[in-house]
């Protein structure tokens, strides 16, 4: 809809990419997707390319609930400055296109902050639309086939032009994607079999999130496809105010004014939702203190546990009182990803039905569950290309666990795992300064092996 614009303009010259000459900046793609349900307009799949085009090895990264492919800018260029020869694409699901980004592309935050936040524009001024959910009911069947039909355009691209080394990874919830698609049936060819390696950042499937019963698959599946649209939304509510759109448009916001007005008094900490969710302390912030204190593993809500990352704390003192670094994540960097676009790093209407088959896909073989959502993960045994996986603090060790179930009954000839349980937050491989990255350190020795 609102990228669609953009994309559309884009779509062609990507076509003959294959061709085409090498472009020094990132390079944000429209794809064409698979066909799935709803308008074919849709049918398209964004990639954000990051270093040399002439690089024969691809990293595809797909991001993780509700994440987008801007997850991946920062610790992508720190991969392709360390690893010869490596291009690093970043995936965004083709529900980006629901965005509308107008105002945040244009880099003004104060304008930012009138448009898309509820009762702050003035009288007569333009005010952010969301997405109108009964609008768009066939979202409600975007789930893991479509999603991994999407993925194969894009590794079938990554490979296109003479290239035959391309890694699949993700971060969380994509991590879930990666094995999901190494073990998934494309028509009778394994997913694997397109790929060289595998890269689990802190995510994954056999028990790593979620073991569903078939009882509560149905009644999650019944409840999606109830017949009241607006309250059977498609899209995932992080914050539990029916605003899907609610937690990516706060976050890009909050890094927005972090980034460009970093020492002013922070907007976002007497704005009334903002407020009663974060809960900051009784003196004023500035835009990074506020930013930080939200996403701070310290200090950051309940509901942000899956951005939150070991950034510092409060400044000791100052009116009002800044930001100190200190940990594992620059709070700078981290208001960099999310006031980047076009690749942002959120996604503000994730579907509900990729969660419920992500979750049902856990076994990662042919049971009840799978064939009654319609799901195709009969490959997890023959896989046979190396893997590598990192934990952090999120899920007690049940990534390696996970990780060690599928390594055990599949052929994968080599893996590494690391974990960062005790010292790193879950999104702090992809936002941690290069000094203090483990997942960056560990990695790379893994993938100059590839290929």
């Amino acid at each position: 809809m609102y990228r669609a614009a953009r994309a559309t303009v884009m779509l062609a010259a990507l076509v003959l990419a294959a061709g085409a000459a090498p472009a020094a900046a990132d390079r944000y793609v429209a794809l064409r997707g698979a066909p799935a349900p709803g308008p074919a307009k849709y049918d398209r799949v964004f990639v954000n390319k990051i270093g040399s085009p002439r690089a024969r090895r691809v990293l595809v990264l797909v991001p993780g609930f509700q994440g987008g492919a801007g997850d991946f800018t920062l610790v992508g260029h720190d991969l392709v400055d360390r690893v010869p020869d490596l291009q690093v694409w970043a995936v965004d699901r083709r529900e980006q296109v629901f965005e509308d980004t107008s105002v945040l592309e244009r880099g003004d935050p104060a304008a930012a902050y009138r448009y898309y936040l509820p009762g702050v524009a003035a009288a007569g001024e333009p005010a952010f639309k969301p997405l109108d959910v009964t609008k768009v009911p066939f979202a409600r069947r975007w789930g893991l086939p479509v999603a991994l039909a999407d993925l194969r355009r894009v590794v079938l691209a990554a490979r296109a032009g003479g290239r035959r080394t391309v890694i699949l990874g993700g971060h969380s919830l994509g991590a879930s994607t990666t094995v999901a698609y190494a073990s998934w049936d494309f028509d009778g060819r394994p997913g694997y079999r397109d790929l060289a390696g595998l890269v689990l950042i802190d995510g994954g499937l056999m028990g790593t999130f979620s073991t569903p019963s078939l009882a509560l698959v149905k009644d999650r599946l019944g409840q999606l496809n109830g017949s009241d649209v607006f309250r059977n939304s498609p899209f995932e509510d992080l914050l539990g105010l029916n605003l899907p759109w609610a937690a990516g448009v706060l976050a890009q916001v909050g890094g927005l004014l972090a980034t460009a007005q970093p020492n002013a008094p922070s907007l976002l900490q007497a704005y009334p939702p903002v407020k009663a969710l974060i809960m900051p302390p009784p003196f004023a912030l500035t835009n990074l203190a506020a930013f930080g204190f939200a996403f701070d593993q310290s200090t950051g809500p309940a509901a942000l546990s899956l951005i939150r990352v070991r950034a510092g704390g409060l400044a000791a003192s100052g009116d009002p009182r800044g930001w100190q670094n200190g940990e594992v994540t620059p709070v700078e960097r981290l208001a960099r990803l999310f006031a980047s676009e076009p690749a942002n790093a959120t996604e503000w209407y994730f579907p509900k039905r990729l969660t419920i088959d992500v979750d049902g896909a856990n076994a990662l073989r042919r049971t009840a569950i799978t064939d009654y959502l319609g799901l195709r993960p009969w490959h997890r045994r023959e896989v046979d290309v190396p893997l590598y996986a990192f934990q952090t603090d999120l899920t007690g060790g049940r990534v390696l666990r996970g990780a060690r179930a599928f390594v055990k009954g599949s052929r994968v000839p080599r893996a590494t795992y690391v974990d960062r349980g005790t010292t790193t937050s879950h999104l702090d491989p992809l936002t941690a300064a290069p000094a203090t990255n483990d997942f960056l350190r560990t990695v790379v020795p893994f993938l100059k092996r590839i290929g």
